[in-house]
């Protein structure tokens, strides 16, 4: 087949969750047989100059260069219309363009799309069959975002989330079949009553990439790993320090906590002033710093869709102790792969049953290893994916030719 795939961020390097989904999709099409022409955009030179890497893996590529001030008036603009600021700032003239001029140039058996940000470019084609993955339901993180926000900040998050829902909703009408990242997220979309036809597939894991080191653990050393300029992270790991790493300090004093992750802000550095925390900041490859953790910790209270990090941390045989809300993104039990609480008092708990317990942390590492193995595999996802574009373009097929 010949694949036009466009997602909101560029797919290489698959270094962070916003592109490694897309990428693990357009190299799996690719070796398949088909070809795939691969439109994104890209932010900085620097990220233009890597995206580059994507030439191996795709037929072609078409990258729409942006610059973030611009995008943040686009978003600006947008505040008094109907139109999500979101869908302002992942516009652009340039791949606009690009993607009318590939539309009229090929012909194209599928259109598939990672992001609804992105919908906006090929929404109106009606004459070929199309996908749109939303992966995450992002009205749902702005409802959220709006709940740990001040006012009047906590009302511009509530706007975006009513306009992106309808945005959302409007969009599952418009495409041939529509997916999620996590059965939740698929249940949250069916929960919109569109009639659409929807499904999910699962993110996966590279646990080749991922997979347990060789050396001895630390036996008082947890990390966190994370972009560091994400509000979520951030949220996460303020809370974290204030609410639940003096109670594991009391019990025991030489424990160590490495935050792992780009760009950290202001105030999250200032969390390495604390004892025993240290922020890393972006460093060339986080394995050797989940390896050498007794656990990684998870405890996300704003999450969408499935996190990549746990995924990582248990493929590397890790244990982790996560939240409920993040760990509704994993298709793994709790208590048997992974453990979950909400709560100082509980995640304290927790973390310390792991690190006072060799035996139940060996038993964890192991248990959590082999669920990633057996359910969070790339190849077993993208066999849904490949089922889910079949059925898309048969039934895309079978209406035209009823139409005709």
């Amino acid at each position: 087949m010949n694949i036009l795939y466009l997602c909101h961020r560029f797919p290489f390097p698959p270094k962070r969750g916003g592109k490694i989904r897309p990428f693990n999709m357009i190299r799996h099409l690719t070796q398949q047989g088909h070809s795939v022409t691969v439109c994104s955009l890209a932010r900085t030179q620097a990220e233009a100059e890597e995206g580059r890497g994507i030439q191996p893996h795709c037929a072609r590529y078409e990258m729409g260069q942006v610059w973030n001030p611009l995008q943040a008036l686009r978003m600006v603009l947008r505040l008094p219309v109907s139109t999500p600021s979101s869908m302002g700032f992942f516009y652009s003239p340039e791949l606009a363009a690009k993607v009318r001029q590939l539309l009229a140039e090929q012909k194209w058996d599928l259109i598939f799309v990672h992001c609804s940000s992105v919908a906006q470019y090929v929404e109106h084609v009606t004459d070929i069959p199309k996908i749109l993955d939303f992966g995450d339901m992002d009205s749902q993180k702005w409802f959220e975002y709006a709940n740990y926000k001040p006012f009047p900040l906590s009302l511009g998050y509530r706007l975006e989330g009513s306009k992106m829902l309808a945005a959302e909703k409007r969009l599952a009408k418009r495409f041939d079949l529509c997916t999620a990242t996590t059965r939740l997220e698929w249940e949250t979309l069916n929960d919109y009553g569109t009639g659409a036809d929807t499904d999910w597939f699962p993110n996966g894991v590279d646990a080749d990439f991922f997979s347990p080191g060789s050396e001895p653990y630390e036996p008082d050393t947890i990390s966190f790993i994370g972009r560091m300029d994400y509000y979520p992270n951030q949220e996460c790991m303020s809370r974290f320090c204030a609410e639940v790493w003096p109670l594991l300090l009391a019990k025991r004093p030489a424990l160590k906590l490495l935050i792992v992750g780009a760009d950290p802000s202001p105030a999250m550095r200032k969390l390495g002033e604390l004892p025993g925390v240290t922020v890393t900041g972006s460093v060339p490859d986080v394995r050797p710093f989940i390896r050498s953790s007794a656990l990684m910790v998870a405890p996300l209270a704003i999450a969408r869709g499935t996190q990549n990090k746990i995924l990582e941390a248990m493929a590397m045989g890790v244990p982790v102790v996560t939240s409920s809300i993040a760990a509704g993104g994993v298709d793994a039990e709790a208590e048997q792969h992974f453990l979950v609480a909400d709560g100082a008092e509980a995640l304290a708990a927790a973390i310390l049953r792991v690190l006072e317990q060799p035996a139940e942390r060996a038993r964890l590492a192991e248990a959590g290893r082999a669920r990633m193995l057996s359910h969070h595999a790339w190849p077993k996802s993208m066999a849904r994916l490949e089922q889910i574009i079949e059925r898309s373009v048969h039934k895309f097929s079978h209406a035209r030719g009823k139409t005709l």
